[in-house]
């Protein structure tokens, strides 16, 4: 049974007071659904976060890491510095680390493949700029970020990836894919899935839709059957408007 999973990616938003503040009202929110709930996190925050909310019903995930076990990488995390802190779960591509830095499908694919060395769980992000979109590219550009980030996997590694598919043109942008869109990209995503391994992996696989999310189109939204939850980034720092979206199911 695929999970359902809401998780708000804080960005680079929130220092250490703002951080407490918004964790003490998550926490007065009622949660009425079944959804797994996370937040990210800036890095400079995971301990104090993983720490205020190890009684709760709340995992701290991080927003990205390095693909080398150690090394002189300045300024970069590697996932035993998240594991240490008590992080299990990393966001690895998503569009604004590829955009801004450069990130590509080969240094994503070493990411990813740190990451479950460590045991750690994957929510991986993809999908396709506006003018994809518009050329009628959008199912090519997925396929191949799947094919060349993940299908050096083999099927069991998929118990530990949770999937995000983002259409660039729809993050902090106001415009947000149709549910309908939504539904039939998320169901391509199925299929490719289970062309490469098998329909039990794809069915199993929680495929999560990330782009401007709001409590006002997540109920709708997350009706479609191949949706199983939202990778939040700006209603996700609103504690009252996230759990709607959480409770949207």
């Amino acid at each position: 049974m695929r999970k359902h999973i809401v998780a708000g990616n804080w960005k680079m938003n929130n220092g250490l007071i703002q951080t407490e503040t918004l964790i003490s009202e998550l926490k007065k929110q009622s949660k009425t659904s079944d959804a797994e709930v996370m937040i990210a996190p800036a890095f400079t925050n995971l301990w104090h976060a993983f720490q205020s909310t190890r009684q709760d019903n709340i995992e701290v995930v991080a927003q990205n890491m390095h693909f080398a076990e150690n090394g002189a990488y300045t300024g970069e995390v590697n996932a035993g510095m998240l594991k240490s802190v008590g992080i299990k779960t990393v966001i690895l591509g998503h569009s604004e680390r590829r955009a801004y830095f450069n990130e590509t499908d080969e240094s994503l694919a070493k990411k990813v493949s740190q990451a479950l060395e460590h045991d750690m769980r994957v929510i991986f992000c993809f999908g396709e700029e506006l003018e994809d979109r518009k050329a009628g590219n959008h199912e090519a550009v997925v396929k191949s970020q799947l094919e060349n980030g993940l299908f050096h996997l083999e099927a069991d590694a998929f118990k530990h990836i949770v999937l995000a598919y983002e259409p660039v043109w729809a993050i902090g942008t106001g415009e947000t894919a149709s549910p309908e869109q939504a539904q039939d990209m998320h169901a391509f995503i199925r299929k490719t899935l289970a062309d490469k391994y098998s329909a039990e992996v794809a069915d199993g696989v929680s495929i999560l839709y990330g782009g401007s999310v709001k409590p006002n189109n997540a109920k709708e939204i997350f009706s479609k059957p191949d949706v199983d939850g939202g990778l939040i980034g700006g209603a996700s720092l609103k504690a009252e408007d996230f759990y709607a979206i959480v409770n949207a199911f």
